[in-house]
């Protein structure tokens, strides 16, 4: 059966190669309610038959080009009346100076990225950070990345060119634009360099670990930077740059999003002894939030009784992560105590705290004490009316029809539909 299916489709496949090479007639569609078995031997409708029920995958090309045609239809034109109009703001000959206060003060990049090009092309006249760095800013702020990058390309081209500010403002866009190879590229540009103006700063660093900690809270990817972070910190040392509380900070965001908070501990407690700058709020904030996705809710504790003595206020999220954190681990008063805390601070919690801190009470058999206590979060207006709906529906269907779910629909007051066996 299997070779005479073969031997059919040859013969199709033959019929469609000898009807397009012998006839100019167009192929007549293939029937959609016609079975396979009646399909007549016609070179024509065999054809048909056989681009019907073809394997090959549709080209994508003319959607490509649709696409291409729209953002270059989408693409800004260059106004010639600005860009001659802001010519005219030369002086004959002009200087790095007069080019400089007419980018500045233009506000189409366009116009500003044409008489950068247009300086460029002049004869007497060259270039210096002061231009290069207007001309950069603009088309960063612009988004205008690929030709930035044309800049920045010549910049990078001229050793004698540069300053810390000029190349900080590069590797800041370049890494908002998060082409983070070519920010440590032109990082490395910096250190290599022999002029003392270019060297890279605290700055400079700083900007680079706000790049490599802005890919959220993905622990794996935080994982695989963490290395180039602990790197670039190496170097800062090495260098003889004093780490100050913003890079310090980064060391301990970065170690606790990846997973390593007793290297983050380690930092924390090397503040104001190592390094010549005490702990912040937010040096506690993150570690409280890492020490709590660990359930070490009692160092957790600890940070957090030690923050409010230095008259530090916690976070939202470290309240929450607090909240959560020792709910789960069973310590239900306790994280009822930070949730008024927490509203005696002006912080808010969100839906996974509440609907965790009242499962867990729901869970010991207290249904009455969780409806008492999402009644009076409804009272003192810290959940609003769908919230407190919202909560009902999900503790209801979280306990289902067991005992637990009618003495909690008991204690919510709500009538509810009966049970599908009571029906049965």
């Amino acid at each position: 059966m299997i070779s005479i299916r073969i031997h059919w489709v040859r013969l199709v496949c033959s019929q469609l190669h000898s009807t397009i090479n012998h006839t100019s007639k167009p192929l007549l569609p293939c029937p959609s309610n016609l079975p396979c078995s009646e399909v007549p031997s016609s070179p024509q409708l065999s054809g048909a038959f056989c681009r019907f029920y073809s394997n090959r995958a549709p080209s994508r090309s003319p959607s490509r080009r649709a696409s291409r045609k729209l953002r270059a239809s989408l693409k800004p034109v260059l106004d010639e009346a600005k860009f001659q109009s802001a010519v005219a703001k030369l002086p004959p000959r002009f200087t790095n100076e007069d080019l400089f206060n007419v980018l500045t003060l233009e506000e189409d990049t366009l116009v500003c990225l044409e008489l950068f090009n247009w300086a460029s092309q002049q004869p007497r006249f060259k270039h210096d950070c002061s231009t290069y760095h207007a001309a950069i800013k603009k088309l960063g702020v612009a988004k205008m990345y690929q030709e930035m990058d044309d800049i920045v390309a010549q910049v990078l081209a001229v050793p004698t060119i540069g300053n810390e500010a000029l190349f900080n403002t590069i590797v800041y866009f370049l890494a908002e634009a998060r082409k983070l190879t070519r920010a440590v590229n032109v990082f490395k540009h910096m250190r290599n360099s022999k002029n003392s103006d270019c060297k890279p700063s605290i700055r400079t660093y700083n900007i680079l670990f706000t790049a490599m900690l802005s890919r959220g809270s993905n622990s794996y990817v935080n994982h695989m930077y963490m290395d180039t972070i602990r790197s670039l910190f190496k170097l800062l040392v090495n260098d003889g740059i004093e780490p100050d509380i913003y890079s310090l900070n980064s060391m301990i965001k970065g170690y606790v999003l990846s997973l390593h908070v007793n290297e983050a501990l380690r930092i924390f407690h090397q503040m104001g002894v190592v390094y010549n700058c005490l702990p912040n709020s937010f040096s506690y904030d993150y570690l409280i939030h890492g020490l709590c996705a660990q359930a070490r809710t009692i160092n957790a504790r600890e940070l957090c009784d030690e923050m409010k003595k230095k008259g530090f206020v916690p976070s939202g999220k470290s309240y929450n992560s607090l909240v959560n954190a020792l709910a789960l681990e069973g310590e239900v008063d306790e994280a009822v105590n930070y949730l008024w805390e927490m509203a005696r601070n002006y912080r808010s919690a969100d839906f996974i705290t509440y609907r965790t801190l009242l499962d867990e009470i729901c869970r010991r058999g207290k249904m009455e004490d969780a409806m008492g206590l999402l009644k009076e979060l409804e009272e003192r207006k810290l959940v609003d009316g769908l919230t407190y709906r919202k909560l009902l529906s999900v503790l209801d269907d979280g306990f289902g029809n067991s005992d637990a779910g009618e003495q909690f629909r008991y204690a919510a007051g709500i009538d509810f539909l009966p049970k599908c066996s009571a029906i049965s």
